[in-house]
């Protein structure tokens, strides 16, 4: 059998390229995702840009006006399409800051062990599987370790990533890894009730259902004690 060079090359690059495709896919893992450092959607917008972005929307619900058999030019629906524009991009201003953005003037150096619980944080949100609204009540709470979030930011926070399209379950997650990730604290635990709105007006209709997700870290996961001491502080009243 003749030797073939060309063969030869071709495998050597093969498997070099699989070789190096492995050690990417293994860096990428080991890479650590930084809540801080994602950046915001519409973050760099400007005025002429979110104003461009407002009437692409406009446009877009005068031909969702037309397809549901509306007729947009009636004197009811003729400042609908705009006015349901910025109505969306308020509802999505999520977009526009990033979590470093919020926190990074309002952490302090705090010799304080105790916990900080901020209750019943109002939340409205939108459902991104209907792009319908889902609302509620957000606790959080977390053992601080040698440094405290101004408690304005805990809210602020929670507007952030509330004012996105969302999934409840997401949404709970993300507060509690932005707020350990600020401060290191030794535990931070995120508990959320809501209504949604797909569940209520379609589908299921089940009109008095609400949905509870948490999230604990660190030592709310670990140390029974303290999780119970922080369910019973933030207990969520009906809503």
């Amino acid at each position: 059998m003749s030797y073939d060079p060309s063969r030869s090359t071709k495998s050597l690059t093969s498997s070099l390229q699989d070789n190096n495709g492995d050690t990417d896919q293994n860096t990428n893992e080991n890479r650590k995702h930084s809540v801080l450092d994602e950046k915001a959607l519409r973050e760099d917008d400007t005025l002429f840009i979110r104003d461009q972005r407002v009437l692409k929307i406009s446009r877009n619900y005068q031909s969702i006006l037309e397809s549901i058999g509306e007729d947009p030019l009636r004197q009811g629906l003729l400042k609908t399409p705009n006015r349901a524009a910025e109505a969306l991009v308020f509802f999505t201003k999520g977009y526009e800051q990033s979590i470093r953005d919020v926190v990074s003037d309002a952490i302090f150096d705090e010799d304080c062990e105790n916990m900080v619980v901020v209750k019943e944080i109002d939340m409205y949100s939108l459902c991104e599987h209907h792009m319908v609204p889902f609302f509620g009540k957000v606790s959080v709470g977390y053992l601080p370790n040698k440094r405290v979030l101004g408690l304005s930011k805990i809210a602020r926070i929670v507007e952030v990533f509330s004012r996105r399209l969302q999934v409840q379950e997401r949404l709970t997650r993300q507060i509690a890894e932005a707020i350990a990730e600020a401060i290191k604290p030794r535990g931070v635990a995120v508990i959320v009730e809501c209504l949604h709105m797909c569940m209520i007006m379609r589908g299921a209709q089940k009109v008095n259902s609400r949905t509870t997700t948490s999230a604990m870290l660190g030592v709310f996961r670990e140390d029974p004690k303290s999780r119970e001491e922080f369910l019973s502080l933030a207990r969520i009243t009906p809503f």
